[in-house]
């Protein structure tokens, strides 16, 4: 379903970034680490301004504060556009909401549960059956 929004979206000229969270939040940990931070390839810009960002898998993710605290920041950057312009976010997730604010911090859950339509998605993986072919 993501990956169709985000096809549509590109078809009208406006900017996708698809990302697992695990990747997402090293990639910005890494840059704003860096003592080089090149400005033609700023991911963390974006991240932030990116008219959609499709976040893949959270849950997959090995938590840590830094890491709780870039996921906070881009989520609430995005949901009350500081960023000074209107952006999207996508979240697919295996984790119910109760699991969410278990695994996240309260202001994580409670963003995602007041700010995002929650669509539960049930059949078979995909995945599955293309092994089957």
């Amino acid at each position: 379903m993501s990956n169709c929004i985000a096809q549509k979206l590109l078809q009208k000229g406006k900017t996708v970034l698809y990302q697992t969270a695990p990747v997402l939040l090293e990639s910005v940990i890494d840059y704003k680490m860096s003592k080089q931070k090149n400005t033609s390839d700023n991911i963390y810009k974006s991240v932030l301004e990116t008219d959609l960002l499709i976040i893949d898998d959270l849950g997959t993710e090995s938590l840590n504060s830094m890491k709780l605290s870039e996921l906070f920041t881009i989520l609430n950057t995005r949901i009350l556009n500081l960023n000074n312009k209107v952006t999207k976010t996508i979240i697919s997730t295996n984790l119910n909401i109760k699991d969410i604010f278990n695994n996240y911090e309260e202001r994580i859950g409670s963003r995602i549960a007041g700010y995002y339509d929650i669509y539960y998605f049930y059949g078979d993986d995909l995945r599955f059956n293309k092994k089957k072919s």
